[in-house]
């Protein structure tokens, strides 16, 4: 059996979204045995610093100040 050239991408095409089709099929007949996938809550985990800052810390600036270039022909 032989594909003609004109035909390959649709061929390659439809094998991909099987496959593709036949891992999510798989994965969700699995998914009562294995369990549902853990839910991971960053927000729960992250420390969050309530207590305002009286001063901010300064920041050094390196280079020139940005500048918006409204005219395109002007450098």
């Amino acid at each position: 059996m032989r594909i003609r050239e004109e035909n390959r991408n649709m061929f390659l095409l439809a094998t991909v979204t099987l496959c593709c089709g036949a891992v999510a099929g798989t994965l969700a007949l699995l998914e009562p045995v294995l369990g549902p996938a853990p839910e991971r809550l960053v927000a729960e985990r992250a420390v969050i610093d309530v207590a305002p800052t009286p001063v901010q810390t300064p920041v050094r600036v390196v280079g020139a100040p940005f500048e918006v270039n409204v005219n395109p022909r002007q450098r």
